[in-house]
């Protein structure tokens, strides 16, 4: 018998209190700027067990103005801004050169909270980007130096004699560069956080940036769910 989607749907829960709980949240006594409550949230999504909670959307827009999103992982978040990497030539990075513009979205749905972030994107010195590249797993440089991503791929053969030749290479050489591999950050101009709750009045604070570029000062704001 086929699957039939709308039915799978109509089956399905939200923040089942079995495997969530929503805490309350109050953002009168939220911190002046955005990243505190970003590490504190951060870490309750870890306590709580929340699966691969350092993932997220990263949305970014062609020449043309056409959207696009996929699932990264965020690489650290301090004054410098959330930080993710990629290959300059791959569709992101290609993105990123003619819009450096970009929005992230992290989902803990543990907690029935969800992060938004958007602001400008600029690339990382290389030696950053290195650093950050050579700090992670062999897998993460094998993949790095497998290269050519978002290219046409001929066939899962090629993947995979190009994958056993960049892992080859990656044991042997732990410190390898990969001068495409890019480190990159945005500096947010907005961050708001959502927190559910169970008769719908979910709870959302934005924070936006005030004043000249590069200023740390932020006004916070409640918004209607």
């Amino acid at each position: 018998m086929a699957t039939d989607l709308h039915d799978l749907l109509r089956s399905l829960r939200v923040w089942d209190p079995e495997v969530t709980d929503l805490p309350a949240f109050e953002p009168a006594g939220a911190p002046a700027a955005p990243l505190p409550l970003f590490t504190e949230w951060f870490a309750a999504a870890v306590a709580a067990g929340q699966t691969e909670p350092h993932t997220m959307s990263l949305a970014t827009s062609d020449d043309s103005g056409l959207p696009d999103v996929r699932i990264v992982m965020l690489h650290g978040a301090d004054a410098d801004g959330w930080s993710f990497a990629s290959h300059a030539g791959s569709r992101k990075g290609r993105h990123l050169a003619g819009r450096p513009y970009a929005a992230l979205g992290f989902y803990w749905p543990v907690l029935g909270r969800q992060v938004r972030v958007r602001g400008p994107v600029t690339a990382a010195p290389s030696e950053d980007a290195q650093g950050d590249l050579h700090a992670r797993s062999t897998g993460a440089l094998a993949a790095a130096l497998t290269g050519r991503q978002s290219e046409v791929l001929p066939s899962l053969d090629d993947l995979a004699r190009a994958s056993e030749s960049a892992w080859e290479r990656a044991s042997r050489e732990p410190e390898a560069p990969v001068p495409s591999w890019t480190l990159y950050r945005l500096r947010a101009d907005e961050v708001e956080f959502f927190q559910g709750d169970g008769r719908r009045r979910h709870v959302r604070l934005r924070y936006r940036r005030e004043g000249e570029p590069g200023g740390e000062a932020w006004t916070r704001e409640l918004l209607w769910p």
